[in-house]
Formats: structure tokens, C-alpha cells, sequence
């Protein structure tokens, strides 16, 4: 299996983006990496290793750069470049932890889209409490959604959550303001009628009050609202454990508390963290590409590795393509 990775990508690269490659490399015999990026930089860390190579290039796509004109310029780029490797047929999947919407478009553009899926869908798996997660799509590939988009994404996530989670029967959850069935807007009310006639596990309306109970497996909205649900998620977990911090510092007494309680609160920030699950994937595509956090560290790029690898053993791309196939109507 070979899996390409823009080295150079995200708030750490290319330091943490070569740790977790090496540390996949040892892990799983099965993969070999190309860390596409700056080959100094990259070799300031990087041990030989004969299951990890480097195709060097100096151009980078930026965060401030707009999406579409950089993957469409900057050809050289290491994004680019490393969907450039799956194109053509050198790579399996990729990886970046860099420009999202650059690499959405790289994803578009470059790997391209399957056949029958609309527009594909950006999905991170999420913490849940006492519980493994759950999947939530899409998440800002596309602002706006219609209908048959969100059904989509509700099969697409039921597969991976099935193949790559091990998940039977995964449950599918329409993320809207009350669980009643008449609730909502147009979006929500005419993707309910669709999902509750699909080939899923439907288990109704979910609310984003609920999210972290659990009370679905696959949880399926528009992109605009998924991304805030992903920020707010994320924002008041950081601000919780600020809000924690400066309370058991405040005081001789406290201080104590949070040494006895160290260990528990980093098992808990772990488990709060989604990169840990992995990256977010990009459903829909003809290949997998895996959009890491940008403030990945070595682990979270060996997680966003070990997604990847799980992907292509299970050939969710292939499982979505036949499974749009068998659902077109007949002529």
C-alpha cells in the first residue's frame, strides 16, 4: 500500500508530519510512504528508512492562499503534488494536514470525484462520551446542501462507519433543531422523507445538544452548519479545560488537587481531542485523501495514517462507488 503525504502542510510540517510517518512505518509493514515536500527540511528529521521516500519540492500551497487559483497555479506544490501521486495510480491515498479548502479542491480537481456522488463531503470523527465517536458529515466541503447531497452523505458514512469503524447497522441522524419529524426547514424536511425510505439505519432527527451523548453513529447536515457545529465542538472544549486550568491554580489547596488529578485530565483532553480518531475524510472521491488537523503533532499524523491505511484495506471508495451504481434508478 502507498500512501503519499504533503510534508510540508500544516502548523507543524515538516517535524511532526515526518515523526508520525515514521512511526506508521514501524507500526504497519504493509504501507509504504513518499513525504512530498522540501527534501532539507525533511531530512532534518527523517531516518533512512527503505519504506519511506521523499519527492522534493520547494512550493507550498499557503493557509492565506485562495482554495481554488493556488491547487490551479501552483502545480509543484506539495498538496498537489501528493494528490498528483494518486492520480496517477503511484499512490493509493493522501494525506495533508494543510489548506482545507485547497485540499478539497485538490480532492475535486486532481484525485476527482466518483461517478453518481454530487459533491463530496468532509467528515472528522468526533468524541462521544463513554463512547467511540461519532461521524460527522459534511463539515465545510460545500456551504450549501441539497436533499439528495445529505443522502448521500448518510450512505457514504454508514459505509465507512461499517468498514473502516466496525460498526454494525450504524445509526443515521439528521442533525435539526428538534426530534420531532416536521421539524426544521426545507433542507431538513425533505432530507427526512429521503432518509427514512434509504438503505440506512435512520434512527430520526438528532440535536446538537445530544451529539456528544452518542444518539447517533452518523450524523449527516449541510456544510455550513456542520462546520460551526465542528468549531463549537472544539472551541468549548479548549475553553473548558482553560476554564478548569484557572481554577485549580487558584489556590495552594487546588494546586495540590490538579498533581493527584494530572494523569485523569490528560486521559480526558485526550479523549476530547478529535484528531486523535484520525483525520477528516473527503467522501465522494476516487481515491481517499485525509485532511489532518493543522495543529497536528506526530501521533495525530500516525492516526491520520492508520484511517488512511484502513480505508484502502476496506475499499470504501470501491463500496460507495458500487453502492451508488445499484442505487440509480432504471431506465
Amino acid at each position: 500500500m502507498k500512501l503519499a503525504i504533503d510534508a510540508m502542510g500544516g502548523d507543524n510540517a515538516p517535524k511532526e508530519i515526518v515523526l508520525g510517518a515514521m512511526k506508521a512505518v514501524q507500526a504497519f509493514s504493509d504501507i509504504h510512504i513518499t513525504l512530498v515536500g522540501d527534501e532539507n527540511k525533511i531530512n532534518e528529521t527523517l531516518s533512512a528508512h527503505d519504506r519511506i521516500t521523499v519527492l522534493h519540492t520547494t512550493d507550498v500551497i499557503l493557509g492565506t492562499d485562495e482554495p481554488v487559483k493556488a491547487v490551479r497555479r501552483k502545480k509543484n506544490a506539495s498538496m498537489v503534488l501528493a494528490a498528483q501521486q494518486v492520480a496517477d495510480g503511484l499512490a493509493d491515498a493522501c494525506i495533508s494536514a494543510g489548506n482545507t479548502g485547497a485540499l478539497v479542491a485538490a480532492g475535486l480537481f486532481v484525485v476527482g470525484r466518483i461517478e453518481g456522488i454530487h459533491r463530496p463531503a468532509l467528515a472528522p470523527t468526533l468524541p462521544t462520551i463513554g463512547g467511540e465517536g461519532f461521524l460527522l458529515l459534511d463539515v465545510g466541503a460545500n456551504a450549501d446542501g441539497k436533499p439528495e447531497h445529505l443522502l448521500q452523505n448518510a450512505i457514504m458514512g454508514s459505509i465507512y462507519s461499517e468498514k473502516v469503524r466496525g460498526i454494525t447497522k450504524p445509526r443515521v441522524g439528521l442533525l435539526n433543531i428538534g426530534t420531532e419529524e416536521k421539524k426544521g426547514n426545507d433542507l431538513t424536511k425533505q432530507t427526512f422523507e429521503l432518509l427514512k425510505n434509504a438503505n440506512v439505519n435512520f434512527v430520526g432527527n438528532v440535536e446538537a445538544r445530544d451529539l456528544l451523548d452518542g444518539v447517533a453513529d452518523v450524523v449527516v447536515t449541510d456544510g455550513f452548519t456542520g462546520n460551526m457545529v465542528l468549531k463549537t465542538i472544539e472551541g468549548t472544549a479548549l475553553s473548558m479545560f482553560k476554564m478548569l486550568k484557572t481554577a485549580l491554580m487558584s489556590s495552594f489547596k487546588s494546586k495540590l488537587a490538579a498533581a493527584v488529578l494530572k494523569p485523569n485530565l490528560l486521559t480526558l483532553k485526550s479523549t476530547m481531542d478529535y484528531s486523535e480518531y484520525g483525520g477528516a475524510a473527503l467522501f465522494g472521491l476516487k481515491a481517499p485523501v485525509i485532511k489532518a488537523h493543522g495543529s497536528s503533532n506526530g501521533q495525530s499524523i500516525y492516526s491520520a495514517i492508520r484511517q488512511t491505511r484502513e480505508m484502502v484495506s476496506n475499499d470504501v471508495g470501491g463500496l460507495i462507488k458500487q453502492t451508488i451504481e445499484n442505487d440509480k434508478p432504471e431506465k
